[in-house]
């Protein structure tokens, strides 16, 4: 996997926090966005809370 387009995603929680702190890595063309100064924010799949949540951009 390159280096340049791997970035951390870490997972907010659900309502009640549990699941928070997960980490989740993929591959992200930062160079392409429109607003560099923004975070990548997706839904995935939190097997500790056992239900999507939010994963924002770390690195």
């Amino acid at each position: 996997m390159s280096q340049d387009l791997l970035i951390r995603m870490v997972s907010k929680g659900d309502e009640n926090g549990v699941g928070k702190g997960h980490v989740y890595y993929t591959r992200f063309n930062n160079k392409n966005k429109k607003d560099p100064g923004k975070k990548y924010e997706t839904k995935k799949f939190n097997p500790i809370a056992k239900k999507h949540t939010v994963y924002t951009q770390k690195k």
